[in-house]
């Protein structure tokens, strides 16, 4: 059992004890898709085939990833590397291009491996904790990932996407940078990016509610372990 909280809606909908917000499917916004920690391994509820779709999706072409790839792309061409692309419009198309075939591989590979092995992908945020252990949160969800047992185990599937997509993807990607030294810098820099995501979910919501003065989903006594 679970708790639910539609946006802006502070009461209990379906029982239980893990908050997690609903909202309409026919609008977006930063508090769409957020699912808080459960509290006890009882309460967590593995993600569905249509979720680690969903997931996959949001992942890939989502609006974090695409935005990502503007900033990576940009200060790819600023700095031209790789230089076989050139610092101008095409140059930044094909960086743009090659970091979204990285993405897709990779989440593909978390994804399906993913569904073979019970691992969660989902970003669980925290409830009303402190600053401190929101950072830890995001941090410590970069590297493990939830499993059907409800308990947080370190992340084969995504340790395996990591290294195989950014070592497969020398096979068509430009010589100065086909190479395995780049490939460990591509794979430390992609758990740098998931960190980073996992700290735009982590934050970003409560101060997307704030800005547009939106009350808390969550009772006050709502916490997490």
């Amino acid at each position: 059992m679970r708790r639910t909280y539609a946006a802006g809606v502070g009461r209990r909908a379906n029982g239980g004890s893990t908050p997690v917000v609903n909202q309409p499917k026919d609008s977006y916004s930063f508090e769409h898709y957020i699912h808080a920690i459960p509290k006890t391994p009882g309460d967590y509820l593995p993600i569905t085939a249509e979720g680690r779709l969903s997931w996959f999706a949001r992942a890939t072409v989502g609006p974090k990833s695409l935005t990502g790839g503007l900033f990576s792309a940009a200060i790819g061409t600023a700095f031209n590397f790789p230089h076989e692309y050139g610092s101008h419009w095409d140059g930044f198309a094909q960086r743009y291009g090659m970091r979204l075939t990285g993405i897709s591989t990779g989440n593909a590979i978390e994804a399906g491996l993913g569904a073979a092995w019970g691992e969660d992908p989902r970003y669980f945020h925290t409830v009303h904790a402190p600053f401190g252990g929101r950072v830890k949160n995001a941090i410590d969800l970069t590297f493990r990932a939830y499993q059907p047992d409800g308990e947080r185990h370190l992340a084969y599937a995504r340790f395996v996407a990591e290294f195989g997509n950014n070592f497969l993807s020398n096979t068509w990607r430009v010589p100065s940078e086909a190479d395995w030294q780049h490939a460990l810098i591509r794979t430390g820099m992609g758990f740098g990016g998931r960190a980073l995501s996992n700290a735009v979910s982590e934050f970003v919501p409560q101060l997307w509610r704030k800005v547009r003065h939106k009350p808390d989903f969550y009772p006050v006594d709502a916490r997490n372990p």
